[in-house]
């Protein structure tokens, strides 16, 4: 393994791990890690080179690690921290763009201009087409109500149908072997708020 990208993502990880507050229960050290297996997984299904491949997994490791310091702008704020930490690891500047292209690429509504950035983008919210759905849904509505306490199950239900009929798979993986359950997911949301 890249001992360059393994010394990243321990320094990355431990910083997670102690400087996230604990109400983030949804950007949480293990999205983190799920995003990376996602990324990885679908970067292998779309035929990525390994030098993108490791750009891939630097930005995902970096997509939100601006929680540490904000839960606003957190995408801005990770492109500074991977700025001014990247060259440490040899990453060069045109390198270090990518990287950045790619951690803005998460930002809602996603609006990616590469593939790498497509991967990230989907690997990010590759759960809603997943049987993990119901599971990361409730972290989420843990983690919004520590913003917004007087949040309702059913609203909290509409915001989410409505996101996922907004939100589409960029990438050809995810397009296919995703959207379906995703859709299925949205239907069983939408019939909870019709009882």
């Amino acid at each position: 393994m890249n001992t360059r990208f393994t010394k990243i993502k321990n320094h990355i990880f431990q910083k997670l791990e102690k400087e996230l507050p604990n109400y983030l229960t949804y950007h949480s050290l293990e999205h983190t890690k799920y995003v990376l297996d996602k990324a990885i997984y679908i970067a292998s299904k779309e035929n990525v080179s390994k030098a993108d491949m490791l750009l891939l997994k630097t930005a995902v490791l970096y997509h939100d690690i601006g929680y540490t310091k904000s839960h606003e702008n957190h995408e801005a704020v990770g492109c500074e921290m991977a700025r001014k930490e990247l060259p440490d690891f040899n990453y060069s500047q045109k390198e270090i763009n990518t990287i950045c292209g790619m951690i803005m690429a998460t930002k809602i509504p996603q609006q990616p201009k590469t593939l790498l950035e497509e991967i990230i983008a989907d690997a990010d919210l590759e759960y809603l087409g997943t049987k993990h759905f119901d599971t990361v849904s409730e972290f989420l509505y843990k983690e919004v109500k520590h913003f917004r306490p007087d949040l309702t199950r059913d609203e909290w239900n509409s915001i989410q149908i409505l996101f996922m009929e907004k939100h589409q798979y960029h990438t050809k993986f995810c397009k296919r072997y995703k959207t379906y359950r995703k859709k299925k997911h949205m239907e069983v949301l939408k019939n909870n708020m019709d009882n």
